[in-house]
């Protein structure tokens, strides 16, 4: 699908207007277009003093209201790791109002940030495709990364991943950090630590960012809420979205034995309900364990027969991070993000050899994009167009996990016809 991308705009554009896209100062104009819409778009919402989406909840926890829920516990800041506090805390430098404008330009200097990382020493020619992926990547998916955690944290996972290779120490400490705004980054340390050969030192720098951590907690007197965002999830049973809940989408869509899609009010989530469904959530959790030992066991495997390691580790990592969305009883859109900084380095790494997950992924931000914000209504009203939709993107998730778990296996299988046919040594 890129290459046609990419022929189709070779016969439209003149050759001058192809050449300036491959320009660095050309991405930074995608970025200032990108980032422009998004604020003019947000502008309909804080001019007014509004929010949206889950940026109400951050604004209630920064101004210090937690709602009275009657009945129910109350939805903390401590429902996200303890580092979320600082950009839910931070966005509100220019007060409540104007909160929706504070937690977008954050985004938005994050974002900047991973840019210029992305496009600067041995990246500044490798990187720019890649940049326009993301851009596009963006404007599918900006709804969401403008307005939830995931945006903060992608950015950071980018850059930790973009110096993984040269500087193990950095990106140990930024993904160690992105892990405790949000859980999902340990999905890209795994890998790291498997492949790296520094994997002492990334070892002992995720465990000194915990300390710092704790530390930080204990001085103000919060060292008991660090597991909180382990306990605080409620009794979960298999949200609407999520991959393996699609047998009961559709259950629900022919109105067949109950089956039916409905709120966990306890967590403010839609959830499917139906023969099945009770016990399909309790399997989720053995089930993704399995799968994560068994990814890592796939990794190991692979650099023991010699796999090249920066391609294993972000061949891993997209493995994981698959895992991490596929065998998850929660399936919210905003996941998607997780992907993006993991396909936009292996496109970086190597183009060709990224160009599938990077056409899938697109296409499944597309899907999300149709599902969340523009028909989400529908959706969870069982209408069979929505559940078409939310099927195909759950199925290209699967196809993504099954392309990642084959490219790692063929890295070791390589790896290993490659000492089999070396000349022997003379003797």
């Amino acid at each position: 699908m890129l290459d046609r991308l990419t022929s189709l705009r070779d016969r439209v554009l003149p050759a001058s207007v192809v050449a300036w896209f491959g320009t660095r100062a050309s991405v930074w104009w995608g970025f200032a277009v990108v980032h422009g819409y998004f604020l003019a778009w947000m502008a309909s919402f804080f001019l007014r003093g509004d929010t949206f989406s889950d940026t109400e909840q951050y604004r209630q926890w920064a101004t210090g209201m937690v709602p009275d829920r009657p009945g129910m516990a109350p939805i903390t800041p401590w429902v996200y790791p303890a580092l979320a506090q600082i950009p839910i805390h931070l966005a509100n430098v220019f007060g409540p109002s104007l909160y929706l404008l504070g937690w977008f330009l954050l985004i938005t200097a994050l974002n900047a940030w991973a840019l210029v990382v992305l496009l600067s020493g041995p990246r500044r020619t490798t990187g720019i495709a890649p940049a326009w992926w993301w851009m596009f990547f963006l404007v599918f998916m900006g709804y969401l990364s403008f307005a939830r955690v995931e945006g903060v944290v992608a950015p950071i996972v980018l850059v930790g991943l973009l110096a993984a290779v040269r500087r193990p120490v950095l990106a140990a400490a930024l993904l160690s950090v992105a892990t405790w705004i949000k859980v999902w980054p340990a999905a890209v340390i795994a890998p790291i630590i498997i492949a790296s050969r520094d994997r002492l030192k990334v070892l002992v720098t995720g465990v000194v960012v915990t300390a710092l951590v704790a530390a930080g907690l204990w001085s103000t007197g919060n060292l008991s809420h660090i597991a909180d965002f382990m306990l605080q999830q409620g009794e979960r049973g298999m949200q609407l979205e999520a991959t393996f809940s699609t047998p009961w989408v559709w259950l629900s869509v022919f109105g067949i034995a109950g089956s039916h899609i409905a709120d966990n009010v306890a967590i403010n989530s839609s959830e499917v309900y139906g023969p099945g469904a009770s016990v399909a959530a309790w399997l989720m959790q053995p089930l993704f364990l399995l799968v994560i030992v068994g990814g890592a066991a796939i990794l190991i495997w692979a650099l023991r027969r010699g796999a090249e390691r920066e391609e294993l580790f972000l061949e891993g990592a997209l493995l994981m991070t698959a895992a991490f969305i596929v065998f998850n009883k929660v399936g919210s859109p905003q996941f998607m993000i997780w992907l993006a900084p993991v396909v936009i380095a292996g496109l970086t790494h190597d183009w060709d050899r990224w160009k599938v997950p990077g056409a899938l992924l697109m296409v499944i931000a597309l899907t999300t994009f149709v599902i969340y914000p523009l028909f989400y209504t529908p959706l969870i009203h069982a209408h069979p167009v929505m559940a078409a939709v939310l099927t195909l993107r759950n199925v290209l998730l699967v196809v993504l996990l099954v392309w990642s778990i084959r490219r790692t296996l063929d890295l070791g299988r390589s790896a290993s016809r490659r000492v089999e046919d070396a000349p022997a040594p003379a003797l």
